[in-house]
């Protein structure tokens, strides 16, 4: 099936030339003059990506882009504009992530071109699960210095309480990036990044709640992952760790070689320890953007 490409710019002449090379490359493109417009298509036509102008007639292609971001956050987006950086009001929507492709580029449809494929290619060929809001997400996750987390101690002394109440071989603290997840605070093994597409803390931040995982060798996810058996890793334990905006950061988690059950009362605990790692990570967060001055929400 063609890539569906919805394109919004309220300059007829242009919009209708750009969707016209869109076209020829042989992806289905639906054109939109306003905001109204585009917003409509996103809520009745399912898209592979979206690409608009800065200027509509009635708002800004960064509104499309909020809207896109509710309705599908994984949606790639792109800005084609030729409005300069320095006239683009980025203030009032901080978390979005979008690329920025000037209209005075030169080939620019070609570049165009190029850059739907690879966007919506990228997302397609993602061998993990993402959650639906991942770009959020992952623009959530740049406010935390993750080098500085793995000084704390305040986590350690967590992980390590963990370890003293429940019988388990490891205890850790992971921060789940873009492509990998790195392990702020470890009791059992110190733990190297692991690829996301390797990680049970990847399916542990789609979760809700707590993921409990009693066997991996009889879990369709993850009974042929050789990075776990490489680990000693055959049961699982997990609770997502949530940002202020309920963005999962990461997780709290405990795993041990054999096959194991957790009680409600292990379970319970480990999502009070998770709770409480969450706040650290925040105020670790707000901590950093007082000393640098950088937005603390």
């Amino acid at each position: 099936m063609p890539v569906t490409v919805l394109y919004a710019d309220g300059d007829e002449s242009g919009r209708t030339a750009t969707a016209k090379r869109l076209s020829s490359a042989g992806l289905d493109v639906h054109e939109a003059a306003t905001l109204d417009a585009a917003t409509e298509t996103i809520g009745t036509t399912a898209v592979d990506c979206v690409v608009t102008a800065y200027k509509l007639p009635d708002g800004t292609g960064l509104e499309l882009f909020s809207t896109v971001r509710e309705a599908a956050p994984d949606t790639p987006c792109i800005l084609f504009t030729d409005a300069a950086t320095s006239e683009i009001d980025t203030a009032a929507f901080e978390g979005l992530v979008a690329e920025y492709l000037p209209s005075e580029t030169p080939n620019a449809h070609e570049r165009l071109r190029e850059l739907v494929d690879e966007l919506v290619t990228r997302r397609t060929q993602v061998g993990y699960p993402l959650p639906d809001d991942e770009d959020a997400r992952l623009a959530a996750l740049e406010k935390y210095d993750v080098d500085d987390l793995a000084t704390q101690e305040t986590l350690d002394r967590l992980t390590k309480l963990a370890s003293h109440f429940i019988d388990v071989d490891k205890v850790f603290v992971g921060v789940v990036g873009e492509h990998e997840e790195r392990f702020v605070s470890c009791q059992g093994a110190d733990l190297d990044p692991l690829e996301r597409e390797n990680t049970m803390c990847t399916h542990a931040i789609l979760e809700p709640d707590v993921l409990v995982v009693e066997d991996a060798h009889e879990d369709d996810r993850f009974k042929h992952n050789d990075a776990l058996d490489r680990l000693d890793i055959r049961s699982y334990v997990g609770a997502p760790l949530h940002g202020p905006d309920g963005a999962a950061l990461g997780s709290f988690c405990l795993t041990d070689a054999e096959p194991r059950a957790f009680t409600d009362e292990e379970i319970h605990f480990v999502r009070l320890l998770a709770d409480e790692t969450a706040e650290q990570l925040d105020l670790r967060r707000q901590l950093q953007a007082a000393r640098t001055g950088g937005d603390d929400r």
